[in-house]
């Protein structure tokens, strides 16, 4: 028994077992394809991604050298010494 969704019109899938009832061998070899899908397009975006990690952690550091720095000179003591 299928549950009824408002808007999903269900479609027929022909499977491999007796009747054309679908087999566990057949969403195996369904998820073993769309695993194959998703690590090629993962493999793809790699490279972005450690681009944009790379990038970030660059920018982080220098937001902290920058920041640093700033609160070091409002904090910082001036002393003046003139000669008489």
């Amino acid at each position: 028994m299928s549950p009824r969704l408002p808007g999903l019109n269900p479609v027929k899938v022909p499977g491999s077992g007796p009747g054309g009832r679908v087999e566990l061998a057949d969403i195996r070899s369904k998820l073993g394809d769309i695993r194959g899908d998703v690590d090629e397009t993962a493999d793809s975006a790699r490279p972005y991604m450690t681009y944009a990690l790379v990038g970030g952690a660059v920018v982080v550091i220098a937001a902290a050298f920058i920041l640093g720095r700033r609160r070091g000179r409002r904090k910082s003591t001036w002393v003046e010494i003139r000669r008489l």
